[in-house]
């Protein structure tokens, strides 16, 4: 089903303003993952370093930057959502959008050169007879546009003594978005040498008939998985030794992806998931053996909830296993309004394995709102065409106890020169037999805006509150037949939940992800003033673990923020080490063993502050 989603985005390829009203999808214009950090400084290796053989990568690791230990640049995407068929976890995405997440200024439909991957300099300082070889994956699309045939992704050689690049393989745009498995030979001498690099560049283009900017997108996608540069190597060396996770976990609930405690507790053994499904892969030529093991941790008490191995079994040559490990649990605490697990599943395979996709983690959240989508964009959704103005779109929520509707949370892409700035109905709808019914709130000519929160969500606040109780339905009315550019979640399906209304009639959404709107419920929202400063014990902001390693996991608790955020850690004589934007994880892996002040603070005034401990 997900192969169908983005049809729609070729199809506006050829969309004239007098299309009828329909659903449409299309590609993102910024990469909220990317837009939400700052870009660190690499602390790779110096260009007079040189990188020793084998030089391999999976893009398993935790970043959504590529391995400043093994590449020199950081344009290209590190995730595992744009594809469900890569090789092992993780991903290598190449778009139009740079490394800031937004479009590359010099992108056009005529065409352009968008993101680059970059070895760091590698000793090649080898004969032709130690058998040189580079062998990749690569998809054209994926799960996001694919690229056309005038698009392209080239490879390119680096000679040291010339100091030039060379290209030498190029992949042109297809609709046939398989991963393929390439091998190049590396014999000519002028490669053969200390300081060579080799590096991935993809060729994209806007689509020229887009009649309205708002739906200019990100486009031409391509993904890499398992690069490998190695001696000793021939044609037919293309196989594997290894067992890998290749999907990442997903939510243990079975109908949300996060959700307030106490709705969960209300309905716990209803919603609670009895398996925790994964998908791994046996990239070898044999039968091998690997053990499953999961951990369910809680991190407000920092301690281990739940532990339980799935066994050792067999698994056969090129084959993938979709496995359902039982699961006789359900999420506990003693906190009455949040809190946070993290899932780890971890197969124990051979030891010259690699051990880097051996690992997934996955963060469950109980806060104060509901989600079904992953938190991850990759489109945007909207109603567009003749007849659309007026349209609506809503999504189904259940509130399982009565509470009270304090804001609503939208993902509203970027879109191409600002077209995506203009006003909308914000509604909410009681249930009529399983389609959105009456009214029961409207906030008319609200202004579309970009994400004052994680992931580049958007608080439009419910000030007096709204009560709900069961089925209710939250979502938008335009005002015109422009575009609403929505962010759009391709891995999580609505399920029959999210509808769109035309010409006087309900119908379900066609299409297979779900849009990214969130209700927040609950104590009311306090909005603060750049003027207040919070003291610790108002208690609005928590954060865990502390002591802390290498992240922190921060909530803001009733503290709503706006404007712009950042989080600032400075050391007990106010020297600031580390000012990232806000963001719910924060990396502190950079600090000395200490004791440090965490300040949250807006629009260049603090609101909020508490006292961390870092060790090792």
């Amino acid at each position: 089903m997900l192969k169908r989603i983005f049809l729609f985005v070729i199809f506006l390829n050829a969309c004239l303003v007098n299309t009828p009203a329909q659903e449409v999808i299309t590609g993102l214009q910024s990469n909220y993952s990317i837009t939400s950090k700052i870009l660190k400084e690499n602390k790779g290796l110096t260009s007079s370093d040189t990188l020793l053989l084998p030089f391999f990568d999976d893009f398993s690791g935790h970043s959504i930057f590529p391995d400043s230990k093994k590449w020199s640049d950081n344009f290209v995407f590190i995730n595992n959502t744009y594809s469900d068929q890569q090789i092992t976890a993780g991903i290598a995405t190449f778009d139009a959008l740079d490394n800031t997440g937004r479009m590359y200024a010099t992108a056009s439909s005529s065409g352009f050169k968008a993101d680059q991957l970059t070895s760091l300099p590698i000793n090649l300082n080898y004969s032709v007879s130690d058998n040189i070889w580079l062998s990749f994956f690569y998809q054209a699309g994926g799960l996001a546009d694919p690229p056309e045939a005038n698009d392209s992704l080239t490879l390119q050689f680096f000679a040291p003594d010339e100091k030039e690049w060379h290209s030498v393989w190029k992949a042109e745009g297809t609709l046939d978005k398989k991963f393929k498995q390439t091998i190049i030979r590396i014999d000519n001498n002028r490669y053969l040498k200390k300081g060579f690099q080799f590096r991935f560049i993809n060729y994209a283009s806007l689509s020229p008939n887009l009649s309205d900017p708002s739906m200019v997108g990100n486009c031409d996608i391509w993904n890499i998985d398992y690069v490998l540069l190695d001696k000793n190597r021939n044609a037919a060396d293309t196989v594997y030794a290894d067992v890998a996770f290749t999907l990442p976990l997903r939510s243990l609930l079975k109908s949300h992806e996060a959700m307030p405690w106490k709705q969960f507790s209300k309905v716990n053994l209803q919603e609670m998931g009895s398996s925790i499904p994964v998908h791994y892969r046996n990239n070898d030529l044999i039968t091998r053996n690997v053990t499953r093991n999961f951990e369910i941790w809680d991190v407000y008490k920092n301690t281990s909830a739940f532990t339980f191995s799935a066994g050792a079994t067999d698994i056969g040559p090129l084959t993938t296993i979709d496995y359902n490990a039982n699961l006789v649990y359900t999420y506990k605490t003693s906190n009455n309004d949040s809190a946070l697990f993290r899932i780890t599943a971890s197969l124990k395979t051979d030891n010259f394995d690699p051990k880097g996709n051996d690992t997934l983690i996955y963060f469950q959240v109980f806060n104060n709102y509901f989600a079904f989508d992953d938190g991850s964009s990759e489109g945007g959704y909207g109603i567009n065409g003749l007849g659309s103005r007026n349209a609506m779109v809503a999504y189904k929520f259940v509130s399982y106890v009565q509470d009270t509707l304090r804001a609503i949370r939208i993902c509203f892409n970027d879109s191409y020169l600002q077209a995506n700035k203009r006003e909308f109905d914000l509604v909410v709808w009681d249930n009529n037999n399983g389609l959105p019914g009456n009214i029961i709130y409207a906030r008319e000519s609200v202004m579309v805006e970009q994400g004052n929160v994680i992931n580049g969500f958007y608080n439009y606040t419910i000030p007096e509150g709204v009560v709900v109780n069961n089925i209710f339905y939250v979502g938008w009315r335009q005002l015109s037949e422009t575009f609403l550019n929505v962010g759009y979640d391709v891995n999580t399906p609505h399920a029959g939940k999210q509808f769109y209304w035309l010409n006087g009639v309900w119908n379900q959404s066609q299409v297979p992800g779900s849009i990214m709107i969130r209700p927040v419920v609950g104590s009311p929202l306090l909005i603060t003033s750049i003027k207040d400063t919070y003291s610790k014990n108002k208690n609005l902001m928590s954060f865990w673990p502390n002591p802390a390693t290498d992240y922190i996991n921060i909530n803001t608790g009733e503290l709503q923020l706006y404007g712009t955020a950042f989080i600032s850690i400075t050391d007990l004589n106010g020297h600031e080490l580390i000012k990232v934007p806000f963001s719910e994880r924060v990396d502190i892996s950079s600090l000395h063993e200490g004791i440090y002040f965490l300040i949250i603070s807006m629009n260049g005034r603090p609101v909020e502050y508490n006292r961390l401990i870092k060790t090792r």
